[in-house]
């Protein structure tokens, strides 16, 4: 793990950094607790933007809205992001941070769980990213199917939980398991479905990175 964590060291020392204010975001949520998207994974989201140039994006999960704030900035062609987020504290925060960042005729922040809101959603997204509750991912991927389009990406942070992931459930802590247990059901559906192609990637605390089958036929 030390030569792990070295590696990381090393390789977050080659990191070009980001605009001004999502720096200094990051630090104010990473002073008050407030998780965001790793360094890492922040690299690989960049890559990813500028591969796919989504039109339209949705993310399950907003917090304070670093992460819709960086993929605004960072997708190289104009979109429209739709946000989710169910914690009214974490609601405010954001609605300020995109008045902030000018943002706020881009990004649509959706209030209520997403379990709820995912249903009454219409249309197509080119880019999903997935960063909530990670015990509900499982219940979430249904609706993202749905939602996603042919071609389209889903990301889905935080899978491997620091590594737990392949632990014994016995071995992970009581209050743990239930998410443990659900994340591999998700692991297992997001790289088995049909549906889609996916890859398990290691990157920060665990990335995978879907693309939805076009459809066959003539």
């Amino acid at each position: 793990m030390i030569a792990q964590e070295r590696l990381t060291g090393y390789i977050n020392s080659l990191d070009m950094g980001n605009t001004k204010f999502l720096e200094e975001l990051e630090q104010k949520a990473l002073a008050a607790y407030v998780p965001v998207i790793r360094k890492e994974t922040q690299r690989l989201l960049k890559l990813l933007l500028s591969l796919t140039r989504p039109k339209r994006i949705l993310e399950v999960g907003t917090a304070i809205g670093f992460s819709a704030l960086f993929m605004a900035e960072y997708n190289p062609v104009s979109c429209e992001i739709v946000t989710i987020e169910n914690y009214k504290k974490r609601i405010l925060a954001a609605r300020e941070n995109f008045e902030a960042a000018g943002r706020r005729g881009q990004i649509t922040l959706l209030e209520g769980d997403a379990a709820d809101v995912l249903p009454a959603l219409t249309g197509e997204f080119d880019f999903i990213f997935m960063d909530a509750a990670k015990g509900q991912y499982i219940r979430f991927l249904p609706e993202a199917i749905r939602l996603l389009n042919e071609g389209g990406t889903l990301v889905s942070d935080n899978v491997l939980q620091d590594g737990d992931i392949i632990e014994s459930k016995f071995a992970v802590t009581r209050r743990n398991r239930t998410i443990h247990k659900r994340m591999r059901e998700y692991l297992y559906e997001v790289t088995h479905n049909d549906a889609l192609v996916s890859a398990v990637l290691p990157v920060g605390d665990g990335l995978t990175v879907s693309t939805k089958k076009k459809a066959s036929g003539g």
